[in-house]
């Protein structure tokens, strides 16, 4: 069919009552190998909408449109905001100009970019956006409350997370490349997967570094009894190795894992005397080992192979304590940004807080 007849159709459509959508999915079920596209149908829809009854084309003189007039404008935006997928050739089409001169009018009049979309954790709802802000302004107004020795609040709080630890991860295509002289051919690598053997490392944490790394065990699994167990280790190590907490509460910080809001290790806490330090679900831009410590340690372990849980946890141990020689103000520097990430995530409305 000629476009003329298409548009005749789209009018009818719209004439009908029927929205631009629903106009779309009639004409591609009708013609599945040359309907219209959606640029086009919604491009019309708009037309119509403004009263426009002519399914010809406007009058042209012999001078040349002018691609970057305030008409033109309008309609590109008009026609993107529709549909933010738009290709930049369905764009030029649907308005009659180059792609060159839309792509200016998309990037330098109108500011606009086009980008894919962010992997996030989870889509959150309403409600847990707002728990988020309410858990941060919480913890905000602990710190806060502390302003006269602020520096208290980070000497007191200790957090935990468990990750897991590959035999191998592969390189990442940064970590992979290479310098080269003009007349060299770029590097090549096989492709490679993780592998299947890992451990479960249980890392506890605070700003003057770790605490202890509990190290699960094949075939088991990390219960509420287990949590809890582990929890009486931790406060032994305290008693050991942070003598300045010794007249001081815990101000204890780990996720929303279901061992951990367990029960048992809620009776745990309370009878250590911990004060958990509120955490949002969903929320690893909100702790400190998944947006730090973790990423560092698992970019320092990517191309390395390991054999056995043995050489896995003895390259993990040399990371924290040996060959990497982290000082206090690396894990200081972790536990701090915290305080940021709370005032973003109130600014954001309790949306995911980006690197």
């Amino acid at each position: 069919m000629e476009k003329q007849e298409y548009r005749i159709l789209i009018k009818h459509c719209f004439l009908m009552g029927k929205t631009s959508g629903q106009s779309l999915q009639w004409l591609q079920k009708c013609y599945p190998t040359s309907a219209p596209s959606r640029t086009t149908v919604y491009r019309w829809f708009s037309e119509f909408k403004m009263g426009r009854t002519s399914t010809e084309d406007a009058p042209r003189s012999g001078r040349p449109k002018e691609a970057t007039n305030a008409e033109i404008v309008k309609q590109v935006h008009r026609i993107v905001l529709s549909d933010r997928k738009v290709k930049l050739r369905e764009l030029a089409e649907a308005v009659g100009i180059s792609k060159e001169r839309t792509g200016y009018i998309l990037h330098d009049l109108l500011e606009m970019k086009k980008l894919s979309a962010r992997l996030v954790p989870r889509l959150l709802t309403v409600a847990q956006k707002q728990q988020r802000v309410d858990d941060s302004t919480a913890s905000l107004g602990s710190i806060g409350l502390l302003q006269r020795n602020r520096a208290d609040f980070f000497r007191r709080f200790m957090t935990m997370d468990e990750t897991w630890v590959h035999y191998h991860t592969p390189e990442s295509n940064r970590q992979s490349a290479e310098w080269l002289e003009s007349h060299e051919s770029g590097p090549k690598r096989p492709k490679d997967q993780r592998s299947a053997g890992k451990v479960m490392a249980s890392v506890f944490w605070d700003a003057h570094g770790i605490i202890f790394i509990d190290y699960l065990q094949n075939g088991r699994t990390v219960t509420e009894e287990y949590y809890a167990a582990l929890l009486d280790k931790l406060n032994d190590e305290i008693k050991k190795k942070r003598l300045h907490m010794a007249k001081k509460k815990v101000l204890y910080h780990h996720d929303n894992a279901p061992s951990h809001t367990s029960l048992k290790a809620m009776a745990k806490l309370d009878q250590l005397r911990f004060e958990l330090v509120a955490h949002p679900p969903y929320s690893p831009d909100l702790a400190p080992s998944d947006y730090y410590l973790f990423p560092n340690l698992k970019r320092w372990l990517q191309g390395k192979r390991f054999r056995s849980n043995e050489e896995v946890i003895a390259e993990t141990e040399a990371y924290f304590e040996g060959t990497k020689r982290l000082d206090v103000s690396y894990y200081r520097k972790g536990i701090e940004m915290l305080e940021n990430r709370y005032t973003k995530c109130i600014a954001l409305e309790g949306n995911y807080v980006e690197e």
